[in-house]
Order: C-alpha cells, then sequence, then structure tokens
C-alpha cells in the first residue's frame, strides 16, 4: 500500500470524524426542578398552567424541556431536603412555588443555579431574597403577589359586603413571617379605620384547628379572615367547612378558598402569575442572568364571591360589592 493513499486514508477518515453528523453530540435536555409547599394534586392546576405556557413557548415537556417535581406536602421541614435534591440532580433552573421560605431553602442549597419563584409570601426584598425588584442582583428572580399588602383590602371588602361584620376572628399560620407581620402590625391599624375589632388565632400545627374551631364556637365572632401558608392551603377544606356550618362570613387570600366553599377571596390573579413562569424560564434558558430579571409585581387582582355559601349560611351580599366581583359563583 502506497504512502500516499495512507495519508489519503488518514486525512479523509480525520475529515470524516470531524463532520457534524459523527461529531455533534446529543443535545441536553434543560431540566427544570419545580417544589411546591403543598400536596401535589392541589398544586396540579398550577403546574399545568405552567405546562402550558411553557409549550406556547416551544417547550414541550418530555421533548424539549424536562421537569423534575417534588412536594413538601405542607411539611416545612422538608423544604431544604427537597431543595437540596434538586441540586443534586443538577437542574439548570428551581422553581419555587410556596412563598418566601420554600424559595430561602432553595436559595440556601444554591448560590448559582437559577431560581424563579412564583409570588406569595413576604416582599422578596424584605425578606433579603433579592436587592430591589428592579434589579435582583443575585441568582433569585420571579414574582411577588403582594399577598400581606392587600390585607386592609380584604377587611374592607368583607365590611362591605357584610355590614354587620364587626369581631373579625384572624387565622394565621405562627411559622409563617408574613401572616405573622400583618397579624401584629398590618391589621390593627387597618381594623382600627374600619372600626372592626380582630381577634388573632394562632395555628402551629394541624392538631390546632380543632382547637381553635372550639374556641371560636364559644366566642362567636361575626367574620373569618384565613390568611395563607402551607398549614393552611392543606387544610382548606377543614377551614372552609368550619366556617360554613358556624355560619360565618370568610375572607380568604385566594380563590381557591372561594371555590371550595368560602365567601369571599381577594388577591392577585394567581393562574396568571403562574403562566409568567414560563417567561423567566424561556430568558434563562436564553442565557439572561436572574440578576438583570425584574421581579414583577401582579397587574390583576380578582374579587370571587360564592353566592352559594352566601345562601348556606343566610347572609345577603351587598349589591355594590356583588357588581365589583370578577368571579362570582353560584
Amino acid at each position: 500500500m502506497s504512502r500516499q493513499f495512507i495519508s489519503f486514508f488518514i486525512g479523509a477518515l480525520s475529515i470524516a470524524l470531524c463532520s457534524p453528523a459523527v461529531a455533534q453530540q446529543p443535545k441536553k435536555v434543560p431540566l427544570i426542578g419545580y417544589i411546591s409547599a403543598t400536596d401535589a394534586a392541589r398544586e396540579s392546576a398550577r403546574t399545568e398552567g405552567v405546562r402550558l405556557a411553557l409549550r406556547e413557548r416551544g417547550y414541550i415537556e418530555g421533548q424539549i424541556i424536562a421537569i423534575e417535581y417534588r412536594s413538601a406536602q405542607g411539611k416545612i421541614d422538608r423544604f431544604a431536603e427537597l431543595a437540596a435534591e434538586l441540586v443534586r440532580l443538577e437542574v439548570d433552573i428551581i422553581v419555587t412555588s410556596g412563598g418566601d421560605r420554600l424559595t430561602r431553602a432553595a436559595k440556601n442549597a444554591t448560590k448559582t443555579i437559577p431560581i424563579v419563584m412564583t409570588g406569595g409570601g413576604i416582599d422578596p426584598v424584605e425578606a433579603g431574597l433579592v436587592e430591589s425588584l428592579a434589579r435582583p442582583g443575585g441568582n433569585i428572580t420571579g414574582l411577588t403577589n403582594l399577598t400581606g399588602e392587600l390585607g386592609g383590602k380584604r377587611l374592607e371588602l368583607l365590611k362591605e359586603a357584610v355590614p354587620k361584620v364587626a369581631r373579625v376572628a384572624v387565622l394565621y399560620e405562627s411559622a409563617n413571617p408574613q401572616s405573622v407581620l400583618e397579624v401584629k402590625e398590618l391589621l390593627v391599624v387597618l381594623a382600627r379605620a374600619l372600626k372592626l375589632t380582630i381577634q388573632p388565632w394562632e395555628v402551629r400545627a394541624a392538631d390546632d384547628f380543632e382547637r381553635v374551631f372550639a374556641a371560636l364556637n364559644k366566642q362567636r365572632p361575626d367574620g373569618l379572615y384565613v390568611l395563607g401558608g402551607p398549614l393552611m392551603s392543606n387544610n382548606q377544606k377543614w377551614i372552609v367547612g368550619f366556617a360554613s356550618k358556624s355560619r360565618l362570613p370568610s375572607m380568604h387570600i385566594s380563590k381557591e378558598f372561594a371555590e371550595a366553599g368560602g365567601l369571599m377571596s381577594y388577591g392577585a390573579d394567581v393562574a396568571e402569575s403562574y403562566r409568567r413562569v414560563a417567561y423567566y424560564v424561556d430568558r434563562i434558558l436564553k442565557g439572561t442572568k436572574p440578576a438583570d430579571l425584574p421581579v414583577e409585581q401582579p397587574m390583576k387582582f380578582e374579587l370571587a364571591i360564592n353566592l352559594k355559601t352566601a345562601k348556606q349560611i343566610g347572609v345577603t351580599i351587598a349589591p355594590e360589592v356583588l357588581a365589583r366581583a370578577d368571579r362570582v359563583l353560584k
């Protein structure tokens, strides 16, 4: 075999091996880690909204993108464990659904993996999660739903809807910093302006609900205001059932409670917030750093009223409030 042929053969082989068809490696499918504070069943509508919004942007789960789901089942002590698990899986982005405590757990687990928060909880600047809404400055961005700042508006709506309300029992989760702040500092002032008396009731664990409900049956307040948190979400049916059985007009922070039988809810359009997650995922996967993606505040708020519940507990919603409702459940 001639030297010329051998040289030609080696050169041709080298070119073939370096050609795109041979040298190209399979493209890595981006992996998203999704942590929910509540149980998977309760989170399903939100995750479906995220999946559909991602699909609209060309990210089809199982083909263009992969998602690892983790649920804390309402157990706060699992937040750190689940966040660490996703970090070990080397996900490309972590999405947190459950307020500032869950986002903080993710932040403690990684300083490099981008984190997209979905709203709820305390102001992320006050919580120390981001430097500012305009320029987050670290590996966290996403949405904040102004949950606590709407407390006064909720009390006002409850009073307008059911004018006879004078004493409002406030059910809050003691492990939720935002709820504690709202009860001990914000609502006191706001209630005074509305000539309402608030009665705070602390809940530390699921076992506390029975004790609190028994006490409320004795004190007989005129209304019930339920704040947020994993414990509240996981015991939604119990809370709504108690309010209905006790004929208590109730106000909640999300329409999920009104849909489950609570009298009223007022808050940011949560569905829109979760759809917006896809925007952040898309920008980050295309190279934008979380530090350069402003944290967004809600543009739309929803008032939901359950007329079926109103009838069951014997109250008539003031017409002017009913006319302002974005959603009326019958």
